[in-house]
C-alpha cells in the first residue's frame, strides 16, 4: 500500500514515528513537511530579511497568509504525483478544509487519517491554531483521538469514524543505552526531567525534589523553563537550559535513578507520551497519579504514582537508596511497555486495521 505521512515534522518525535512504523510493515511511504516553508536557509541580518523573517513567522503563528497558500498547494500536489492509498495527517493545522474536499473529489479512493496528541478542544489554545482543523474534522475518514474524553468531542464535531489510540514510543529513539564517561558527567543523576514548562506547580515539586538532597537534572525549552528556574534559589544553577533530542533525550533517560512524567494541565492529559518512553529505556517511570496510568501499570511493581510533594519524595527515597528495588522495577516496567504493544509499529499496525474496517464497510454500502 502507498501511504503519504503528512505534518509540520520539525522533529523526529510524531511524524518520523509513524513514517518508519509504515515502511517497517512493508508499505511504500512517502513524506510531506511544512515546516521548512517558514524558515531561512541563512541567518537574516539586513532589515529586509528581518521583515521578512517576522512575517514568515506570522503567518505560521496565525496560520494565514501566501506560504499557508503554497502549503496547501504543494500537498495537493504530491498527492496528484504519488497518487496514495492513505493520507496520514498529523496536527493538520496548516491544511483546509477546501483542500481535503479537493482531494476527495478527485481521487475518491483516498482514505484520509488524521493524528493528533493535542486536546484541540481545551481552553487555553488560541482560537486561530485550530481553526482549520476543527472546520476540516468531518472531511476525515479516520480521526485518532489520543485522549479517551476526546472521542465523543470529535463526534459532536462530525467525524465519522473516531478511534481512541494512545501515544507510543519508538524503539529507535527510546531504549537502553550505556553511557560512555563523558556523557555520565552531562546526564548521570538520581532524578531527570525532560520536558515542557507549564505554571502548573511541577516547579514547586522540582524544588522539593533539590531541597531533599536528591541530584536533578532538568531537560527542556529554555525559552520558558530559564526565566522561571532563575526566579528559584533552589533551581538557578540549572539555568539555562538545554532541550535534548533523538540521541541525546534517550541518553538523558538512561542516564537517571528514575525519571519524572507531570500531566499537562492545558491538555488535561491523563497520560503522557513519556509514560511509554520511560520504561522503553528501562528507567523507572515516577509519574503524577491518574486512574488511566494505574490501569496500565502496577504501581510499585512496574511503575509508581506520586499525589503530593510528600508523596514524591517518599517515592524517590525508596528508589534511589534501592539498587535492587530500583532495578527490578526498572525491567518489570520495560516489559510491560513491550508486552502490552506501546510501541509505535504496534500502534500503526492497529491504525490500519481500522483503515481496513472502514473500507470494506464502505464498499459493501456501494455494492
Amino acid at each position: 500500500m502507498k501511504i503519504l505521512v503528512a505534518g509540520d515534522w520539525h522533529s523526529d518525535v510524531h511524524e518520523d514515528g509513524v513514517y518508519q512504523a509504515y515502511e517497517k510493515l512493508g508499505h511504500e511511504v512517502f513524506k510531506f513537511s511544512w515546516h521548512q516553508y517558514f524558515e531561512f536557509k541563512i541567518l537574516p541580518t539586513s532589515a529586509v530579511f528581518k521583515i521578512k523573517l517576522f512575517w514568515l513567522k506570522f503567518q505560521n503563528k496565525f496560520i494565514v497568509g501566501p506560504v499557508v497558500k503554497n502549503i496547501n498547494r504543494d500537498f495537493v500536489n504530491i498527492i496528484e504525483e504519488k497518487r496514495p492509498d492513505i493520507i496520514s495527517l498529523y496536527r493538520g493545522t496548516h491544511i483546509t478544509k477546501r483542500t481535503l474536499r479537493a482531494i476527495k473529489k478527485n481521487h475518491p479512493y483516498i482514505y484520509l487519517i488524521c493524528h493528533n496528541e493535542d486536546d484541540p478542544f481545551t481552553a487555553g489554545h488560541p482560537y486561530w491554531l485550530w481553526r482549520h482543523f476543527k472546520d476540516s474534522i468531518s472531511e476525515y475518514d479516520l480521526v485518532l483521538a489520543h485522549r479517551l474524553r476526546n472521542v465523543q468531542q470529535y463526534e459532536q464535531a462530525g467525524a465519522r469514524n473516531v478511534k481512541f489510540l494512545r501515544s507510543w514510543f519508538a524503539i529507535e529513539r527510546t531504549h537502553p543505552v550505556k553511557l560512555l564517561p563523558e556523557e555520565k558527567l552531562k546526564y548521570e543523576c538520581d532524578v531527570v526531567f525532560a520536558g515542557h514548562f507549564e505554571d502548573d506547580g511541577r516547579v514547586e515539586y522540582l524544588e522539593e525534589i533539590v531541597n531533599n538532597g536528591f541530584k536533578l537534572k532538568l531537560f527542556g525549552p529554555g525559552k520558558y523553563w530559564d526565566p522561571v528556574l532563575r526566579k528559584s534559589k533552589l533551581l538557578r544553577h540549572l539555568a539555562p537550559l538545554q532541550q535534548v533530542w533523538g540521541d541525546d533525550y534517550n541518553k538523558a533517560l538512561c542516564g537517571a535513578k528514575v525519571a519524572l512524567c507531570f500531566m499537562s494541565k492545558l491538555n488535561k492529559d491523563t497520560y503522557t507520551r513519556r509514560c511509554f518512553e520511560i520504561p522503553a529505556t528501562n528507567t523507572v517511570l515516577i509519574s503524577e497519579y491518574s486512574d488511566e496510568l494505574s490501569s496500565l501499570y502496577n504501581a510499585g511493581v512496574e511503575a509508581d504514582f506520586f499525589k503530593s510533594k510528600q508523596d514524591l519524595i517518599q517515592i524517590l527515597h525508596r528508589y534511589v537508596d534501592d539498587e535492587a528495588y530500583r532495578e527490578s522495577v526498572a525491567k518489570a516496567g520495560h516489559k510491560r511497555v513491550v508486552v502490552d504493544g506501546h510501541d509505535v509499529v504496534s500502534r500503526m499496525k492497529m491504525v490500519l486495521e481500522w483503515f481496513n474496517e472502514i473500507k470494506n464497510k464502505d464498499l459493501k454500502e456501494n455494492n
